[in-house]
């Protein structure tokens, strides 16, 4: 058994810490508000963010933050990427050396275009930070339904270490040391899942989805491996994985801004309605500026751009993603 602190008591931090309370670890929640930490303290679950799941007795919350992260050798990061540098500074003064710092945010820093376990490891030296990704919306993980992710790490004794910690029989760790290639596929499924979301909105079909999720792989694929990561990422859990269930489902944040968007909602009153952050806004110009630097045709991402930044109409940008220039699908294959 292990003492493990989770920073962050949204959806995603309830919900990992329920899974770490099931497997007998002791857990420390950390709210970044006072009030928060006592009414969690009192009712043992985020009724706002993650209604019906609740916190045993043993659990324990806070907003110190140096009591939660103080002494310990592995802290789970689960607040939203907006917040990782912020949130890693304040962290710094009390982590100890060495310690394993867990990123369970998906994005990309807009200015500086880190991932996340980079920004993680420049505010906090001496950290040795992961990742864990892939298919796994908290409202699931929350209630025990079956669910796959990845813990990425640069050594295979620390992947290891979290893949220990967090397996049980309903929530199944792989492991990888594919850090890059995992946090760019969290990160940029968010973007196609706004495209996905805005079709839904303008009553496109299932071909449109199993288009957008098709050739979206396809896009951050090309980017992904253009930047290092490895394609078997992007073909795996936290790349074609985490793309079908973000687009799909009825838990997506992103898909649930993209819907709103194609009814006719600008990006700030989508942002709003939702209520919680949405990745893919703050991803989506990152996404474009490194397509651009790394010479990536990326189409739909650079679509869904021009939706939430230039005012494009989405119905004009589906069209323009429809009338593009003729192409192969695959024209690595030779004709006979």
């Amino acid at each position: 058994m292990a003492k493990v602190s989770v920073i962050g008591a949204g959806s995603w931090g309830m919900a990992i810490a329920k899974v770490l309370e099931t497997n007998g670890h002791d857990v420390i929640v950390w709210s970044h508000r006072e009030e928060e930490a006592v009414r969690l303290a009192k009712k043992r679950e985020n009724e706002s963010k993650l209604p019906g799941i609740k916190l045993s007795e043993h659990a324990q919350f806070t907003s110190d933050l140096e009591q939660a992260v103080k002494e310990q050798k592995v802290l789970i990061l689960a607040v939203p990427s907006t917040a990782v540098r912020m949130t890693a500074r304040r962290m710094a003064p009390y982590a100890r050396p060495g310690a394993v710092i867990v990123n369970l945010a998906k994005g990309i820093e807009e200015h500086t275009l880190m991932i996340l376990t980079d920004i993680i490891e420049q505010e906090i030296p001496g950290a040795n930070a992961a990742v864990l990704s892939g298919p796994s919306h908290a409202e699931e993980v929350g209630r025990g339904i079956p669910t796959t992710v990845v813990a990425g790490a640069k050594d295979q004794k620390t992947a290891e270490l979290i893949q220990n910690i967090f397996m049980n029989q309903v929530f199944r760790v792989y492991t990888s040391p594919d850090m890059l290639g995992i946090e760019l596929g969290g990160a940029l499924k968010n973007v196609i899942a706004l495209a996905a979301g805005v079709a839904d909105g303008l009553g496109c079909g299932d071909n449109t989805k199993a288009a957008l999720i098709t050739r979206g792989i396809k896009e951050m694929s090309r980017l992904g491996t253009a930047m290092g990561g490895k394609i078997e990422t992007f073909n795996g859990l936290t790349g074609i994985g985490d793309l079908i269930v973000t687009c799909a489902s009825v838990h997506s944040r992103n898909r649930k801004a993209g819907y709103l968007i194609g009814q006719g909602r600008t990006m700030q009153e989508a942002m709003e309605e939702v209520k919680m952050v949405v990745e893919g806004v703050y991803s989506a110009k990152a996404a474009m500026v490194l397509a651009g630097t790394y010479g990536v045709n990326m189409p739909i991402v650079e679509q869904v751009n021009k939706v939430l930044f230039e005012n494009k109409p989405a119905r004009e940008a589906m069209e323009d993603l429809m009338l593009r220039d003729k192409k192969i699908e695959n024209p690595e294959l030779p004709w006979e």
